[in-house]
């Protein structure tokens, strides 16, 4: 892979983190190339990570900013610290039965407080592990699409389709004692995790046009 300026497709794996996935890049490449990332997914989940090259990291957050698909498995029962598998996991028992209220349009979300929004400029995943009491700001973040695709309990699986901002770990905890066991973003925007290859450089010039925003 030569340098240039354009997008990479990389389908991430489970166990190492975004920026795990961009040294990668930036080691293959070489010093000096710009190498940059376009929306965090935590070291538990997999799927679509746009990875930005050269002149392409000007267009960051306009691809941050873009449409959402993920895929969860939620287990519920049981609640998580972090609402993931990585968290304290505190087995309650109760394991909701029939269709559950699953909300979309405008959402009032409150991050979890393990993610990684400042707090008083500090992140707050950070201060979570330090034992500092955080009080997570809300946000209003909207969900597109909130569908259950499978029901095996205590498992239940979604496909969601929000927007940028939007914490998935919440939204399955907010629907009772859950967390995340399994998470996966399959689409950002026009961009799939099916054409994912971390070797084929997406030219800039041919990825502007699947860039919402940029005309705005």
């Amino acid at each position: 892979m030569t340098s240039a300026d354009g997008l990479l497709l990389c389908d991430k794996p489970a166990g190492i983190t975004s920026h795990d996935v961009v040294a990668q890049v930036r080691h293959r490449l070489g010093r000096g190339v710009k190498v940059g990332h376009a929306g965090t997914l935590d070291p538990f989940a997999t799927g679509l990570l746009v990875v930005l090259v050269g002149r392409a990291t000007k267009v960051q957050r306009f691809v941050m900013e873009m449409r959402k698909r993920y895929e969860v498995t939620a287990r519920f029962g049981a609640t998580s610290t972090t609402g993931d598998p990585e968290g304290e996991i505190t087995e309650t028992g109760r394991i909701p039965d029939g269709d559950l209220p699953l909300p979309t349009g405008e959402v009032r979300q409150r991050p979890p407080v393990y993610s990684a929004v400042k707090i008083h400029g500090q992140r707050a995943y950070k201060l979570a592990r330090a034992g500092v009491s955080v009080e997570m700001p809300e946000r209003q973040i909207t969900v597109y699409r909130f569908e259950e695709t499978r029901r095996q309990a205590p498992e239940r699986d979604f496909v969601i389709e929000c927007s940028s901002g939007t914490y998935v770990r919440s939204l399955i905890a907010d629907l009772g004692d859950a967390y995340c066991t399994a998470l996966r973003r399959t689409r950002i925007g026009d961009f799939d995790v099916a054409d994912a290859d971390p070797e084929r450089l997406l030219p800039l010039e041919q990825a502007l046009p699947l860039i919402s925003g940029l005309q705005r």
